[in-house]
């Protein structure tokens, strides 16, 4: 509904609301399909899953057949298959939940004591499974999924018995990195400079801080943004009376569409929604018998609330902007299959391990 709402701005001759209705009808076709098949097949298979998510990537950049992998806003992110693309990276996110879950149960499965040493232990198989993922996606010029993966190692680790004398400090150190480093770009762009980064390629962060300053350039679509939202008020204007333009508004910035036609209503109606469908994931993750679902499960809710938080975050001025599509709301096929993808998995863990039972069941 909001997907055809933002075609009013004509920005686009394509009907991006049928073909989300069709991309919706495979995707609950996949999660279908998933649903009956036994969790532990993912578990059985998960390296060769995880080879086949990383040869995925990699042949992006070593494909000859230009056609199969052109190269879209200066990177090679996509199959492109006759009339709809796929990114691999999207489904990638998925296969790196398994292994990271994977890693986990069967560390804690062997855990005699909570031995500091093996806490790190797991802390580097956990970074061993991340690097490839993580590189071959940077290489793509990808930081939104790159980020986005970094929320699900940090949510798994939070879960996994790890000790917190090494969590804290870990904490810390990159929050004072990441503090210095935007108050580096902020009061001192000098220093910033002579590391080597210069001032040019924080726009971003400029233009967020101060998108009126950036109206003619990346500020516009900010600053838009927050008219366009401001401008709902409590009711918003109504269904297909939104009026603010804002680029890409079917995909990154459909939230605005919500703001502007639903107002405030409108929009805490979907992060309720939202939300409910979070704590219903952690509600299930306690209930399994089984470590691996239930971590699985801990990284799926990871990755949907970061994309959540930073989706809408970025819309109100919160976080910098990123390419960060905001969950079964957003216009794509390959962001809507990867999440469907993992609602088949969840749901496979439900009704092979969760469903009729009452007690809490996640254990090592």
């Amino acid at each position: 509904m909001t997907i055809k709402s933002a075609m009013t701005s004509e920005q686009y001759t394509t009907n991006f609301a049928e073909r989300q209705l069709l991309f919706y009808l495979f995707g609950f076709f996949i999660a279908f399909v998933l649903m009956v098949i036994p969790f532990h097949f993912y578990k059985d298979y998960i390296w060769g899953i995880y080879a086949f998510g990383v040869l995925s990537l990699l042949f992006l950049h070593f494909s000859p057949f230009e056609s199969l992998t052109p190269i879209i806003n200066g990177a090679k992110s996509w199959y492109q298959f006759g009339f709809f693309s796929i990114q691999p990276s999207e489904f990638m996110k998925i296969i790196y939940i398994m292994a990271l879950a994977y890693v986990i149960s069967q560390h804690n499965k062997y855990k005699i004591d909570d031995e500091l040493s093996l806490d790190v232990k797991l802390i580097g198989k956990m970074i061993v499974v991340s690097i490839l993922p993580m590189i071959l996606t940077l290489w793509q010029n990808d930081l939104g999924t790159t980020l986005v993966m970094l929320a699900i190692f940090f949510g798994m680790v939070l879960v996994s018995g790890i000790s917190w004398w090494l969590i804290l400090p870990v904490v810390f150190i990159v929050s004072t990195v990441g503090i210095s480093l935007i108050l580096g770009i902020i009061y001192r762009p000098d220093l910033i400079d002579k590391l080597g980064v210069h001032a040019y390629q924080f726009d971003r962060i400029y233009s967020w801080l101060q998108p009126e300053k950036y109206l003619s350039d990346s500020g516009f679509q900010l600053m838009n943004s927050l008219i366009s939202i401001g401008s709902g008020g409590v009711t918003g204007r109504g269904y297909m009376d939104g009026i603010i333009y804002i680029p890409e508004n079917h995909t990154d910035f459909i939230f605005t569409i919500v703001g502007e036609e639903f107002g405030f209503i409108g929009t805490t109606l979907v992060i309720i929604v939202l939300f409910a469908l979070l704590l219903r994931l952690f509600k299930i993750s306690l209930l399994t018998h089984d470590s691996f679902g239930g971590y699985f499960i801990i990284g799926f809710l990871s990755l949907l609330f970061f994309h959540i938080f930073q989706n809408i975050g970025m819309t109100i001025q919160v976080v910098p902007i990123t390419g960060i599509p905001l969950p079964f709301l957003s216009y794509g096929g390959s962001g809507l299959w990867a999440n469907m993808v993992g609602i088949g998995i969840v749901l496979s863990i439900y009704f092979y391990e969760v469903s009729g039972n009452k007690e809490t069941r996640f254990k090592k």
